[in-house]
């Protein structure tokens, strides 16, 4: 019997197309494994024993006064109107005498700076130590 042309008797074999994904799932798994182990070790920090106190956080509990101060320079001691001559009784009596009690103060974008300045010192010439201002944060690029 004759031999079919080309000869040898061995069919070639063509290379594989496809791509064997387990052994890329193994490697992706064990990458995963190390991530999750080493992650905490990084952002733990230094250790620190720190001791333990039955004290109380500072104001957690206390809800801060506004101060609010429109366009036309009048002044709101939460949504109440008041005048700047009852502004610190008006505080006194909100903060029950607590001249530690956090008071934040809202001045409108358009007024003078120097009446925003104002209201804070006579804020402070009340006693009250924790006085800050707020200001509205802008909206960002992409909303």
């Amino acid at each position: 019997m004759a031999m079919p042309s080309g000869g040898s008797g061995r069919r070639r074999r063509r290379p594989m197309a496809e791509i064997n994904v387990t052994p890329m799932v193994d490697v992706m798994l064990v990458l995963l494994i190390i991530f999750m182990v080493t992650s905490p070790m990084m952002t733990s920090g230094v250790n620190v024993d720190l001791p333990k106190t039955d004290a109380r956080p500072v104001n957690s509990d206390s809800k801060p006064i506004t101060v609010s101060i429109k366009s036309d320079g009048t002044l709101y001691l939460g949504d109440n109107s008041v005048t700047a001559d009852q502004l610190v009784a008006q505080l006194k009596a909100a903060s029950n005498n607590d001249p530690s009690h956090r008071i934040f103060v809202r001045g409108d974008a358009h007024i003078d700076y120097g009446q925003v300045m104002q209201v804070m010192g006579q804020i402070t010439e009340g006693g009250f130590t924790h006085v800050a201002l707020l200001a509205q944060q802008p909206a960002s690029a992409g909303h």
